[in-house]
């Protein structure tokens, strides 16, 4: 009120110009004008009169409040603001001119916009991220462990207790595990999903060794049995930054509330192993998404109903098995090694390396990302699992060959060649040592024709011959076709009888 009495002062008991006033005090010429007409408005036009009223309420004679002709603005929802902001494609603009359609005496945009932002900041830290339904899971381990004791040892028995947790609807799934290595870790996000019935577009994760085995801040390198795990669930991965726990911190939050509602109140309960650990957990968790939060006035299970469940992906029809890779070097013999047995892949990959991927029941096997290979798992030490496509042809003639497909051709050709191969094969130790005679008369047969051959072999029969060479022999200088072979000499000829010949009956 200091200029206010000065403006009035020098106009009215110094008889100063507005140019002087403006000069003496520093103010506009409007302002002086302004002074003036608001002093008549108030019906104070002298100096004494000014000096007879304190500054409070020459101030309220002077600037009187705007009369307001309606009633207070009706004050926005901002809980369900907040809430609506997590569908996708809601924006605050949108959620204005809803507000203005119910209310067209509410807030401008501006007024609107500036409360809701300060309604936000005094959530506090863990509401700043704008989670969309459907669209991130955040997962991590508790700090604190849970505990059950062996019924059978009476040992106390630490257990990791895993926390995911959907960022829209903040709906959580606990549960204990014997570690967080690798298999616990994917197990457990796999429950998790199957817990949420859907799946999320992206899983946040900390950089822990079980899912990240390249730590970095800008381009971390995940386990590929995590990548594997993702690929089968057509979700993304999004690690945390390293020490940066306000990117998940909507599990940092969750496991916090895990740990006082599911820990804090399993202090006193002697679980006896960790199924009944997990039991007891799942109890106090159906609770815990039953509670109604103070923030919103609805539970977890209400507002997942509302927002993630719509919003998430169908599961894939084929339950996930955990699966380990390892490289490994093509043999000379096209098999790879795996636990000391021995897998077949393409005779083409030879020398090359190609990835593993084996589960609890089956290999298969990668070259430059394509599967060319699978096989059912063995644990038999030192032995061979074989596919016949993946041999070359002349092997896969060789493993095909048998007595019966020897005997099959030898028929074709003629009695007499099925019955030398019968008995070169039935002469040898092993009718194998015989494949190479049989396939020798084959061989003779596209040279010299099928009747010449038929022909040799009758008369290797009938002199006792066995071998491929003696037919070979017979063929070479034409003995088939002798006038002194005679076709009906079938059987061996007689053996002379003479007095140097001892016969059988000495041997009696």
């Amino acid at each position: 009120m200091r200029h206010t009495r000065e403006i009035l002062r020098h106009k009215w008991v110094l008889q100063s110009s507005h140019r002087q006033t403006t000069a003496a005090l520093g103010v506009s010429h409007g302002s002086i004008t302004q002074t003036l007409q608001r002093a008549q408005a108030a019906e104070i036009l002298s100096w004494a009169a000014v000096c007879a009223l304190p500054d409070a309420e020459l101030e309220a004679r002077l600037y009187p409040p705007l009369s307001r002709t309606t009633g207070p603005r009706a004050e926005p929802d901002f809980a369900h603001i907040d809430l609506e902001l997590r569908r996708k494609g809601v924006t605050l603009e949108l959620l204005h001119q809803e507000y203005l359609a119910e209310h067209p005496d509410g807030l401008r945009r501006s007024a609107f916009c500036a409360r809701y932002r300060a309604w936000k900041k005094a959530r506090g830290v863990v509401m700043r991220q704008t989670h969309i339904a459907g669209d991130k899971l955040f997962v991590d381990y508790s700090g604190d462990k849970a505990f059950y004791v062996d019924a059978a040892t009476g040992q106390r028995i630490a257990c990791e207790l895993f926390v995911a947790t959907l960022g829209a609807s903040s709906y959580t799934f606990a549960e204990a595990t014997h570690t967080q290595k690798t298999p616990d870790f994917l197990a457990s996000q796999a429950r998790a999903l199957r817990f949420f019935g859907g799946v999320p577009a992206a899983i946040v994760s900390d950089q822990l060794r079980s899912g990240i085995v390249v730590p970095c801040r800008y381009e971390p390198g995940p386990h590929t049995a995590y990548l594997d795990f993702a690929t089968h669930y057509g979700t993304a991965l999004v690690p945390a930054r390293p020490r940066c726990p306000r990117d998940k911190a909507k599990v940092e939050v969750a496991v916090q509330v895990a740990q006082r509602w599911i820990l804090a109140r399993l202090r006193n309960v002697v679980c006896t192993s960790l199924a009944d650990l997990n039991a007891h957990i799942a109890r106090l968790l159906a609770d815990l998404n039953e509670r109604t939060m103070r923030s919103y006035g609805k539970s977890r299970r209400q507002l997942f109903e509302e927002l993630d469940r719509p919003s998430l992906r169908p599961l894939p029809q084929s339950e996930y098995a955990y699966a380990e890779w390892k490289k490994a070097r093509v043999n000379l013999d096209y098999h790879v090694e795996l636990a000391r047995h021995y897998y077949s892949v393409p005779h083409a990959l030879v020398h090359q390396t190609v990835e593993l991927r084996h589960t609890h029941d089956t290999v298969e096997i990668f070259s430059n990302g394509e599967r060319v290979a699978t096989h059912r798992k063995s644990t038999v030490h030192g032995r061979y699992t074989t596919r016949v496509e993946h041999m070359p042809r002349g092997h896969q003639a060789h493993q095909n060959r048998s007595p019966e497909q020897l005997l099959s051709w030898a028929r074709t050709v003629g009695p007499m060649t099925e019955t030398l191969c019968e008995k070169i094969m039935a002469d040898r130790p092993h009718p194998e040592q015989g494949y190479r005679s049989c396939l020798g008369l084959i061989r003779l047969a596209k040279r010299f024709g099928r009747e010449r051959v038929e022909a040799a072999c009758t008369r290797a029969l009938w002199t006792g011959a066995r071998s491929y060479r003696s037919v070979h022999n017979i063929l070479e200088h034409g003995l088939d076709r002798a006038a002194q072979f005679e076709e009906s000499s079938t059987t061996a000829a007689p053996v002379a009888v003479h007095e140097h010949l001892r016969g059988p009956g000495y041997y009696r």
